[in-house]
């Protein structure tokens, strides 16, 4: 097996320790790399420095609680702001659409809710963030990573993986809690053309929707990243740009049992009236599913989303990095019972706040909401000519 970097396997140690990320402890955040601008290659002196200093800064003084340490300050983004400026919401599903603005609140952020059985956005809180060039994926990346290894056979569902210094864990445990150390082991297993190959399959580096104006493909690297390599990109999405229609359209083909439809955002009544599912493609990973999906349920019901654990099953993936003096919380989610699903999205951007485990405590309000308003106890499909509103609609 291919061995880490040294500075990239004593930071995933340490990083564990220090929040708690073993078999035997739970994590409540991840910590961000705190060699994020620093070279790939750096001696064992100076890598045992860092990791020194990051342990230092991880212990807080007696009698008192602090956040984990996160790299990438100060912060150029405001934490809170008005979200729904210059939005559109003509062809939205309104009810969706009051629950995504009101859960969201004052945060500066995305929400974007959609269709998995069909590929139809429902709503697009901030328009202007979520079709944008995007934002480094930090953990929800470690979705596809999953799908590709069990696809490769890198890993057995029915054992657990031996992780130098922190003994055997399964992939349920490693997805719930995050692991940062279990997914760069994986990704150094499987290799950069291998991870790519199921990265752009899953739909990285493309456009997610169909005819969406303004929309970006985000971006994918075409070789391993210089800070950490393939390590770095399968378990904090190093060099990745994703945008939050790929996370909606990925999370929906794991909801739907394998399809990736076209995101499609109809914005008038004739467009909602003759909307049609389009299939971009097919992905086997049916049998997958029910593999990685304890580890998304559990990371609800007892992991880093547990802010998102409301009366129903969510399944979803956390995400917590900062790029560019930016820090970005991800959520990724779908509600696994009942007759209408949905895919809800969730970045939030700004200062420390904006963390994963804040944005599944807001896409659980989003469903929690809708659950008050028995959106999930209906089949009956929606009455197009409520759909078309006016600009004055679900804004604050």
């Amino acid at each position: 097996m291919n061995r880490l970097p040294l500075f990239v396997t004593v930071f995933f140690l340490v990083a564990a320790v220090s929040t708690g990320a073993t078999p035997t402890r739970r994590r409540k955040h991840r910590v961000s790399p705190a060699v994020a601008t620093k070279p790939a290659v750096v001696t064992h002196a100076l890598a045992t420095q860092r990791v020194a200093a990051v342990h230092r800064a991880s212990v807080p003084a007696k009698g008192t609680v602090t956040a984990p340490v996160i790299a990438g300050g100060p912060w150029t983004e405001p934490t809170y702001a008005d979200s729904t400026v210059g939005d559109n919401v003509d062809g939205d599903d309104l009810v969706v659409r009051r629950a995504a603005v009101d859960a969201l609140g004052n945060f500066n952020g995305s929400v974007v809710v959609a269709d998995p059985q069909t590929g139809r956005i429902l709503t697009i809180v901030n328009q202007k963030l979520a079709l944008s060039s995007g934002f480094q994926p930090c953990s929800t990346i470690k979705v596809s990573v999953a799908l590709a290894g069990l696809s490769e056979k890198a890993i057995d569902p029915a054992n657990k993986f031996r992780l130098s210094g922190l003994g055997k864990m399964d992939l349920t445990y490693a997805l719930a809690h995050s692991n940062n150390y279990y997914f760069a082991t994986l990704g150094e297993r499987l290799g950069f053309e291998k991870v790519s190959y199921y990265s752009h399959l899953f739909g990285y580096g493309e456009k997610a929707g169909l005819g969406i104006p303004g929309e970006q493909p985000g971006r994918y690297p075409s070789a391993p990243p210089h800070n950490g390599g393939v390590g770095m990109l399968t378990s904090f999405g190093e060099e990745i740009q994703q945008t939050p229609l790929q996370l909606a359209a990925l999370m929906s083909a794991v909801a739907n049992g394998g399809t990736l439809y076209y995101l499609q955002y109809p914005r008038t009544l004739a467009e909602t009236q003759n909307f049609v599912p389009r299939v971009k493609r097919r992905l086997d990973i049916g049998p997958l599913i029910p593999v990685i999906k304890p580890g998304m349920r559990g990371a609800v019901e007892f992991g880093t989303a547990h802010r998102a654990r409301e009366d129903g099953p969510i399944a979803g993936k956390t995400g917590t990095c900062s790029e560019n003096h930016t820090h970005l919380g991800w959520f990724g989610s779908f509600n696994d019972v009942g007759s209408r699903k949905l895919v809800v999205v969730v970045l939030l951007t700004g200062g420390r706040p904006a963390i994963g485990p804040l944005a599944a405590g807001i896409a659980g309000d989003v469903y929690r909401r809708l659950g008050e308003k028995n959106y999930f106890a209906t089949t009956q499909p929606l009455n197009s000519g409520s759909l078309v509103a006016s600009q004055i609609c679900c804004s604050r």
